[in-house]
């Protein structure tokens, strides 16, 4: 019979592991780009990518941690099976789109898994409609404003070498990538990371095992190394959908996306404001595409991915709901003693 810090023990090994599919599931989004565009060999791309995210720990702080542990669900409903069918409803998300080569966001999956066990153990009045109105109101805004800023860079790039020989132009930005894909992954890094910390010290919260909503180093660290180490086993099903089947990134339009992708994720991380990483880079490589003409983008994958971001927080709402119930059946079997 599992007790309940044992159990607590048992999530926090589970959110280590869906932080390795985060990064599995969405290193596609850090390095689609630069291995399209053969800047980096894969091997190369996915060891830088990880780098970068796990550098992520000691540069930003953990103000996404606090608005995912406290801004989602009252903490008075917290509990750890909660925790635990959220994180496994995201899971089941994640290995389902990863096996279609949909890039989804595993942020706003964690998110819909929280939303769907709440609901199941608390009903709607656990919901914090504030925080869960803001998240949603930025599946629309993050993107756009990756697509914006790739349109604004993209532009004055064109304007800056309009003179310049492509192949001189084409050999600068493919080193200039190694810059922008690095920025992309510290974003990514900081952003996706903090979102299981969050989970982390929610669980140790309400299984007793911490008095405050501290992160603690230890989780900080454990976080980014779970993240850097899924990012590099990479997702080479999601590398083609993001490098070739929405438009032709070539190196300039890889530099624009990422570097119009770094900024709207380091600005939201340090605003606190939890964002999809894969709704940044898909709105960047939209917005690098539409600038060369709008029959550059291919709109039937858009619309795929668009309905895969809206379907996120309700599926994985339903998957967390129908686990938690799951939970609560074998507690009643014997199988749990909390």
């Amino acid at each position: 019979m599992i007790d309940l810090v044992h159990l607590a023990v048992i999530v926090i090994a589970v959110a280590l592991l869906f932080d390795f599919f985060n990064g599995f599931h969405d290193a596609a989004n850090a390095i689609a780009t630069i291995v399209v565009t053969r800047a980096l060999t894969p091997l190369q791309a996915v060891g830088l990518a990880a780098m970068a995210n796990f550098v992520g720990a000691f540069i930003f702080g953990v103000s996404i941690a606090q608005t995912i542990g406290k801004g989602i669900i009252t903490l008075e409903s917290v509990t750890v099976p909660l925790v635990l069918a959220a994180l496994v409803g995201a899971i089941i998300w994640n290995i389902l789109t990863w096996l279609w080569g949909l890039p989804t966001s595993s942020s706003h999956a964690l998110i819909g898994g929280l939303i769907g066990s709440a609901i199941a153990a608390a009903g709607w009045q656990s919901v914090l409609l504030g925080g869960v109105t803001k998240i949603f109101a930025f599946i629309f805004l993050a993107p756009l404003l990756g697509m914006a800023g790739a349109m604004v860079f993209t532009t004055l790039i064109f304007w800056i070498f309009r003179r310049v020989q492509p192949g001189v132009a084409n050999a600068l930005f493919r080193r200039l990538q190694l810059i922008s894909a690095t920025f992309y992954s510290l974003g990514h890094g900081t952003n996706d990371a903090q979102k299981t910390m969050g989970i982390i010290v929610m669980t140790m919260y309400a299984a007793n095992l911490t008095q405050s909503f501290h992160v603690s180093l230890w989780v900080i660290l454990s976080c980014h190394a779970a993240i850097a180490l899924g990012t590099a086993f990479g997702g080479w099903r999601i590398v083609r959908t993001m490098g070739t089947r929405i438009t032709k990134i070539r190196s300039m339009e890889g530099f624009c996306a990422e570097s119009a992708s770094a900024l709207v994720l380091l600005g939201t991380a340090h605003l606190g404001i939890p964002v999809s990483t894969t709704h940044v880079i898909s709105g960047g490589i939209f917005g690098v595409g539409a600038v060369e003409g709008a029959g550059k983008v291919r709109w039937g994958t858009a619309r795929k991915i668009i309905w895969a971001w809206m379907l996120t927080i309700p599926a994985t709402a339903f998957f967390s709901w129908v686990t938690y119930g799951l939970i609560m059946l074998l507690k009643r079997a014997g199988a749990f003693s909390f």
